[in-house]
């Protein structure tokens, strides 16, 4: 390769790479497996070894991959938000770089790893410890006089978010430790993972509810421990594995010794590691659990090879990117050779049209694999498939099947390109793409039956009106012309039911009188329920604390709607587009004339009049979200204004302020105070009184609620005898 043609490979190779980088830490949903990543990965730094001047700062060989970057969380945020996954969440620097691990697929890399640490450490007696390799999302946790103080993700390595509080409610982190024996502060990092019971559970929900489900179990755990409910983060059933106390003031003289204690001390680390004392014992591990690995209750993806000793870990220290006392080794995912015999088009909720390749059926990983989703048309492209062709099937987390490429020397003569549609597959409606979209979409919302069906399935979901109902129930009221807007549902007579296939006096009346409950379901499900694209449940849950009722929000315009935390332009706009529409304002009173909830409950009389008179602009993030914080201001009399003016008398702000307000209060000379002083300003008691979450600052909280978790049983000791 001549240095022009590495300049150019090396260029695409980072942008490939970066990309997919942020698909897996930011948007929890990449579009690439692991080995096809680490295989880029590997080809980059071979290089950049024969080409050294081409070596970059910001080279992915070079720096840790991120969830941190800020136009990246933007493009993020409207995905995330129909997830109730929060974006800005507090951020605090590591005392210790959180860095990646170099890893192999190959047991002869495995072998030079340990000729170069003995080499290094010239012959001294030393031992390796072997451990699972856990697929999840990393957190470093940290203990001050043995309570839980922080939690804090990876981030890019040196700054990471605070999840404290949804680290509390996750069911095996201890927020105090046992006995006494522990540091006065120290660091424990670890992995937190989506067991495959609660990922299974939470995808059947999400499907119910015409959500695409999560690729695997580290998307989930990574998406679940930014929820913006920490209660929530609870009932998702999420586990933590730890490994790994990086804390000087720790003092061990093995990293096994150091596990022990932190075992000891009540926290979760794994039953699973082996000492091993040469590369012989550390084959036989890799072997062992290469086999026995699926048997366990959660996802892991290869071993890790850590020197023992804490003395020769210092002295071999780290390169900018990766310790050198330590290496993982991952196994390769197991895939089938099949024949796509053709692809299928599925229209979804939103008019998303989805490729669906229908397969041979094939034994992967246990089950029988006929479907995989092939996502976008640009997907299609990418892999270059064609109907006929044998491709690649690997189940992603061991979970959904996924095809990763195509056999190109098995594609039959005259095989063809498969034709998108160009028109609704269901209404025949043409397609639309927006310019920043990958999907298709049918635009024919109110007239395509698919589209229509969706979002009635999707109004008596449970967490929307939670109505007892299936979605045959939908299709067959749906075929029999009995419904087509939400409002009709509530116009059914038990004599129309019984006139249904199959229903008798018992299920008409059952259903019935589930519909009348949910006239009892709060105003932000119904505001979800009403399927308004972008709005998912969490943000339904702002809009409607927002503005308060239906009509407010009807008559906001856009920039007011900006003003809603974690509302963004496409969030702002769709919103806006939806009570645009004279239909959309007739079901709503067609609604409200059934008796459902366009309205907050009754708020709470004011507190305090402390801030009588006062008009007080929020900016950053707090220990409570800026509505909650909003809701205090009012509560103790003040005003809550959303731009800072002559008016203006406090800028409350908390971390990351906008440095406009900054700039537009020093220029008017408006008083700008932290939540520590605006807390001090109000009546003693009114923290508790306003709901507020116990911060790092204000010690662990031991009232975790024990309804809702996945009932995860203790792990099986597949550990013996190797």
């Amino acid at each position: 390769m001549t240095r022009e043609e590495a300049e150019k490979r090396v260029a695409e190779l980072r942008k490939i790479l970066w990309e997919n980088s942020r698909r897996y830490y930011v948007e929890n949903n990449p579009t690439m497996s692991d080995y096809e990543y680490d295989t880029l990965m590997h080809e980059l730094e071979g290089i950049e070894a024969v080409y050294p001047e081409l070596i970059t700062p910001d080279s992915p060989t070079q720096k840790v991959g991120s969830d941190l970057e800020g136009a990246e969380r933007e493009k993020a945020k409207i995905a995330n938000a129909e997830d109730g996954i929060k974006t800005d969440f507090a951020q605090y620097p590591h005392r210790y770089p959180m860095l990646s691990l170099g890893n192999t697929y190959s047991i002869g890399e495995v072998e030079d790893f340990a000729s170069r640490v003995s080499k290094a450490l010239e012959g001294r007696v030393f031992t390796y410890s072997c451990e699972l390799k856990f697929d999840g999302t990393a957190i470093c946790l940290t203990y001050r006089d043995g309570k839980l103080f922080r939690a804090l993700t990876r981030g890019d390595g040196i700054i990471g978010d605070d999840v404290t509080e949804n680290v509390r409610h996750i069911r095996n982190i201890p927020t105090i430790l046992k006995g006494g024996s522990w540091p006065e502060e120290f660091e424990i990092r670890g992995e937190i993972l989506m067991p495959y019971k609660s990922f299974e559970a939470l995808n059947k929900e999400r499907e119910e509810d015409e959500e695409a489900p999560f690729a695997n179990p580290r998307n989930a755990a990574s998406g679940s421990l930014k929820l913006h409910d920490p209660k929530e983060v609870g009932r998702r059933g999420l586990w933590c594995t730890l490994y790994h106390i990086p804390s000087d003031n720790v003092d061990f003289d093995t990293h096994s010794h150091a596990l022990d204690a932190a075992e000891s001390w009540g926290l979760p680390v794994s039953d699973k590691r082996r000492i091993c004392h040469d590369i012989k014992e550390i084959e036989e591990y890799i072997s062992y659990w290469g086999e026995h690995r699926k048997d366990l209750p959660y996802a892991t993806d290869g071993i890790v090879i850590k020197v023992n000793e804490m003395a020769f870990q210092r002295e071999l220290g780290f390169t900018a990117k990766f310790p050198r006392w330590a290496v993982a080794y991952k196994y390769k995912p197991e895939q089938a050779l099949t024949k796509l015999r053709f692809i299928s088009y599925q229209v979804g909720r939103t008019g998303a049209v989805t490729p669906v390749a229908n397969l041979d059926p094939v034994q992967l990983s246990g089950t029988l694999v006929k479907r995989a989703t092939l996502n976008n048309a640009d997907q299609m492209a990418l892999l270059d498939i064609h109907v006929g062709d044998y491709v690649y099937v690997e189940k992603g987390g061991e979970i959904i099947p996924k095809i990763t490429g195509v056999e190109k020397s098995r594609r039959p003569v005259g095989a063809s390109l498969p034709d998108f549609p160009k028109v609704c597959p269901d209404c025949g409606t043409p397609l639309v793409k927006a310019e920043d979209e990958a999907k298709w979409f049918c635009p024919n919302v109110d007239g395509c039956p698919t589209q229509i069906k969706g979002r009635l399935i999707h109004f008596l979901s449970r967490k929307a009106m939670n109505v007892i109902a299936g979605d045959a129930t939908v299709e067959q009221m749906y075929d029999s012309g009995m419904v087509r807007t939400p409002a009709d549902f509530y116009d059914l007579r038990k004599r129309d039911l019984l006139q249904l296939e199959g229903w008798k006096e018992r299920s008409a009346q059952r259903f019935l009188d589930s519909l009348e409950k949910s006239k009892s379901v709060t105003f932000d499900h119904v505001l979800f329920a009403l399927g308004i694209r972008f709005v998912g449940e969490s943000t339904a849950k702002e809009i409607a604390a927002h503005f308060g009722d239906i009509d407010s929000i009807a008559a906001a315009s856009k920039e007011q709607l900006l003003e809603v935390e974690d509302v963004g332009e496409v969030i702002a706009q769709s919103v806006c587009d939806y009570f645009s529409d004279e239909k959309h304002l007739i079901e709503i009173q067609r609604l409200k004339a059934d008796g459902l909830k366009f309205s907050m409950e009754k708020a709470e009389e004011n507190v305090s009049a402390v801030l009588e008179g006062k008009t007080i602009v929020i900016s950053g993030n707090f220990s409570i979200s800026r509505d909650e914080m909003k809701l205090l201001v009012a509560k103790n009399g003040g005003k809550n204004s959303s731009s800072v003016s002559g008016k203006t008398s406090y800028l409350l702000a908390g971390s990351k302020p906008g440095p406009e307000k900054l700039k537009k209060a020093a220029e008017l000379g408006v008083p700008v105070i932290g939540e520590e002083e605006f807390r001090k300003m109000l009546p003693s008691l009114e923290g508790a009184q306003s709901g507020q979450s116990d911060g790092p600052e204000n010690g662990p909280k031991e009232n975790i609620p024990e309804d809702g978790w996945d009932g995860i049983e203790e792990e099986p000791n597949l550990f013996d005898g190797i």
